[in-house]
C-alpha cells in the first residue's frame, strides 16, 4: 500500500514536472513566433531558427561579398568563415570611393540583379542603398537568439542594416617637435595662442568636430569649427597623406585622425616620432554597414557571413588586422580604449545626419582646400 502510494505520489510529481519544464520551453518558442509574427507584418523576413538558416545556405552553397574593410581582414575573414562553414564557396572582395558607390547604387535601382549578395551602405549614400536592400529582421533575430549578433550593432530603424566596425578619432603629434607635456589635453587647449600659425593640421572633411555633434550639439560644433580656423591651422586631406608629414616634420600635430590609420603607420615608424592622445568625449563612429542585396542570390549564406563578422571570432580578426572591431564588441581595442571615457557616438541616431554635420564644419571652417 504504501508502495503503491510512493509512486503514485512520485508519478503525480514527475507529471508536475514535464508540465512545467514543457511549458518553460514552450514559452521561448511562443515567444519566437510572435516575434517572427510581428516582423513579417511590417514587411521583414524572420527566419524561425539558426538551423533553418544553416540549412538553406548549405542549398545556396556560394556567397559574393563586396566590403570596404581592409584587403587583409576581408581575406583572413573570408578564410575563417570558409573553415566554420566549408560548404559555402566565398568569394569576398574590397571596394570603395564614391564612382564605385554610384555605380552600385544605379545598378540597384534600374532593377539589376546584383552580382553581389553583401554589400557594404556608404552613409554619404545610406538613404540610397537602404530601399534595395533585403529586409531580414536581423534585429528581431538577433534579440530572440535566432542569430548571434549584439543587436546594439543594428540599426533600430532600418532593422537590415549592421556596423560592424568602429573608427575613433585622435589627436597625433610627432614627440621631436611637441613636447608631451605641451600636447594639448582638451579641444579646447587648440584654442591658445601658442597654437596659432601652422602649429597643427586638420583634414578638410572634418570627421573629428562633426562626430563631436551628439555630445556638443551642432551649433557648438560649429562654432568649435570657426575658432579652429581662426588658428590658421595646415588644411590636409587623407590620413594617409598626412602621416607621412608629421613623421617627416613638416606637420607638427593633426587633430582628427583615425586611431587605426595612426596605429597602421605607427607600425612602420621605424624612429619612433609619433605618440596620439585621446582626448574627450572621444569621437567614435559606427562604420562599415554592411547588408544584403535584395536580389541576392544567396541571401542565407550571407545572413551567416553578417552573424560571423558581428561574432567574437570575426571581431577578433578585424582587432588583429586592422584595429577595427566594434567598440560594442567586449574586450576590443575600441571598447577597451574608451572603457570609462566620455564618447561622442556617431551612432544610428546620427548616421542618416552625419553628412548635414560635415558640410556645416566645412562651411564654418570658410570651405578651406589642402595645402598638402
Amino acid at each position: 500500500m504504501r508502495s503503491n502510494a510512493f509512486f503514485r505520489t512520485t508519478s503525480v510529481f514527475m507529471l508536475a514536472s514535464w508540465i512545467a519544464i514543457t511549458a518553460a520551453a514552450a514559452q521561448p518558442s511562443a515567444a519566437l513566433q510572435q516575434a517572427k509574427k510581428d516582423a513579417e507584418a511590417k514587411g521583414f523576413i524572420f527566419a524561425a531558427s539558426h538551423d533553418e538558416i544553416v540549412a538553406r545556405a548549405k542549398k545556396e552553397g556560394k556567397l559574393v561579398v563586396l566590403s570596404s574593410q581592409d584587403a587583409a581582414s576581408i581575406e583572413a575573414t573570408a578564410k575563417a568563415f570558409k573553415k566554420k562553414y566549408p560548404f559555402i564557396d566565398v568569394k569576398a572582395s574590397e571596394i570603395g570611393g564614391t564612382d564605385t558607390y554610384l555605380r552600385m547604387i544605379g545598378e540597384l535601382k534600374i532593377g539589376k540583379t546584383t552580382d553581389w549578395d553583401v554589400n557594404y551602405v556608404a552613409f554619404d549614400y545610406y538613404d540610397d542603398y537602404l530601399p534595395y536592400q533585403k529586409k531580414f529582421d536581423l534585429l528581431g533575430m538577433a534579440k530572440a537568439g535566432v542569430l548571434k549578433m549584439p543587436p546594439e550593432m543594428i540599426d533600430p530603424t532600418n532593422r537590415h542594416i549592421i556596423a560592424l566596425q568602429t573608427n575613433m578619432q585622435a589627436l597625433a603629434y610627432n614627440k621631436k617637435l611637441v613636447a608631451k607635456d605641451k600636447v594639448p589635453n582638451t579641444f579646447e587647449d587648440l584654442l591658445k595662442p601658442e597654437f596659432k600659425g601652422k602649429k597643427f593640421a586638420l583634414d578638410i572633411r572634418p570627421r573629428a568636430i562633426a562626430a563631436l555633434v551628439p555630445a556638443w550639439g551642432l551649433e557648438k560644433a560649429v562654432a568649435y569649427a570657426k575658432s579652429l580656423s581662426a588658428q590658421q591651422p595646415v588644411w590636409t586631406r587623407g590620413d594617409s597623406r598626412t602621416l607621412p608629414y608629421m613623421s617627416g616634420g613638416e606637420v607638427p600635430m593633426c587633430l582628427g585622425l583615425n586611431y587605426k590609420s595612426y596605429w597602421r603607420f605607427k607600425k612602420k615608424d621605424v624612429q619612433d616620432v609619433l605618440d596620439a592622445r585621446v582626448i574627450e568625449p572621444v569621437p567614435v563612429r559606427l562604420t562599415e554597414a554592411e547588408g544584403i542585396s535584395a536580389t541576392a542570390r544567396n541571401p542565407y549564406a550571407a545572413l551567416l557571413w553578417l552573424e560571423f563578422q558581428a561574432s567574437p571570432e570575426g571581431q577578433a580578426i578585424l582587432d588583429e588586422t586592422d584595429l577595427a572591431a566594434s567598440h560594442l564588441t567586449p574586450g576590443s581595442f575600441h571598447e577597451k580604449a574608451t572603457r570609462g571615457k566620455q564618447l561622442s557616438v556617431i551612432g544610428w541616431k546620427d548616421y542618416l545626419h552625419m553628412e548635414n554635420y560635415l558640410n556645416e564644419i566645412v562651411k564654418a571652417f570658410g570651405f578651406p582646400r589642402a595645402e598638402k
